[in-house]
Formats: structure tokens, C-alpha cells, sequence
């Protein structure tokens, strides 16, 4: 996907995505070879070195290891550090404490690290939660748009199905904007009238059916 988008000449500054592409060469290949920056949240048990004489030194301690254990600086939350991830040749910053809600009210922690070692805590965070929109973009096209209800198996049939899909997602957005609810609750609302008016169809048939009998 980033090999097309820099085919395609999309500008573009860093590269997010969750904690399942956070792979040292994920990294190393977007620093490096593109020439972008990330950021990019990682695993507790991730290890990293907490000075680049640490690394050197194949001192690592894992991003969730308490402070008291490892003798060294303590991670507080809310502030950012320059720290050395494993298998990965440039530092990055590292901010810890960045708390989600899930959708059944538990509470996570997301460990945010980036390339880009001049943004700040409030900058990591804030440009982070913009990839949430990307996630309610295919939450939608899932659950709203029937995205992975399609029968066909040929290409062309397939490929009919997605755009439609998609374009479903855009009338869906649209009305949503419009009448200031979100697309679950339009949906709702969507249905019911639908079943209403198929209702009503079915009382004016049963009418006419008695009329003639």
C-alpha cells in the first residue's frame, strides 16, 4: 500500500497504523527506504533500550518493566523520551499513559512510539487519533454497508459489490452529517421505516384480498 501511494505521488508525512504492523522492519522500512516518518503503538513486552550506550551495551528492558526493577530512568505518563527499540537503528520517541475507553467501558494503554523525535507528547497523541476515523470507516462498511456479505465470486461481480459498499458508506455518511446522528442510529431509523412500510403494504394487500372475496 505505501509503494503505491508514493507511485502515486500522495503526499503524506507519517504512517499510522495499530500495534499489529509495529514490526522492526515495518519501521526500518519506513524510515529508510521511504523516507517517511510513523507512529506507531507497540507491545508491552517490547523491549527497548533506554540510552543509545544501553543499546550498545544489549541493555533492554520491556516497555511494561517497572522502574524500581530496572534501576534505570522511570517512564512517567504524560511525558515523552528518546529511547532505542530493538532491531531498529534509529531512536525514536516513546510516550507512555495515552488511556482508551474499549466499547464495553474497559480501560487500555496505548505505548505510542514515532520516528519523528521533534513532536511532542500532546503532538503524538493528537495526530495518532486520527487513524480512529479509519477504523469507524471499515467498522461501517462491515456492519452498515454489507461489505463482507457479497455471494459473487468472479472479479468484475466482486468488484461491483465494493463500490457499491463504498458508496453506500457515502450516502450513509452524508445523511448522517445531515440529520446529526451517527450511522448506527440512521440505520435504525432506516429499517424501522422500511419495516413500517412494508407493514402498511401488507395491511392495504390484506384489505384488498377481503375486498374481493
Amino acid at each position: 500500500m505505501l509503494k503505491v501511494c508514493i507511485k502515486n505521488n500522495i503526499e503524506f508525512k507519517y504512517v499510522l497504523n495499530d500495534v499489529w504492523y509495529a514490526s522492526s522492519e515495518n519501521m526500518m522500512y519506513i524510515k529508510s527506504e521511504l523516507g517517511k516518518d510513523f507512529i506507531m503503538p507497540v507491545k508491552t513486552n517490547r523491549k527497548i533500550a533506554l540510552s543509545k550506550k544501553d543499546k550498545l551495551n544489549g541493555k533492554y528492558v520491556t516497555v511494561s518493566e517497572p522502574a524500581y526493577r530496572t534501576g534505570r530512568l522511570e517512564l512517567k505518563e504524560g511525558v515523552t523520551y528518546n529511547i532505542y527499540l530493538e532491531a531498529v537503528r534509529f531512536p525514536s520517541r516513546y510516550q507512555s499513559g495515552q488511556i482508551f475507553k474499549n466499547d464495553d467501558g474497559s480501560q487500555g494503554v496505548l505505548y505510542l512510539v514515532s520516528s519523528d523525535l521533534t513532536l511532542t507528547y500532546d503532538n503524538i497523541v493528537a495526530i495518532y487519533q486520527r487513524r480512529w476515523k479509519v477504523e469507524e470507516y471499515h467498522k461501517s462498511l462491515k456492519q452498515h454497508a454489507s461489505l463482507c456479505k457479497s455471494p459473487t465470486k468472479r472479479v468484475r461481480t466482486q468488484s461491483n459489490h465494493i463500490f457499491a459498499a463504498i458508496y453506500a458508506f457515502f450516502k450513509l455518511e452524508n445523511l448522517s452529517i445531515k440529520a446529526k446522528v451517527n450511522q448506527s442510529a440512521l440505520r435504525s431509523k432506516i429499517y424501522i421505516s422500511a419495516n413500517r412500510a412494508a407493514f402498511n403494504e401488507l395491511k392495504n394487500m390484506k384489505a384488498c384480498f377481503a375486498m374481493k372475496f
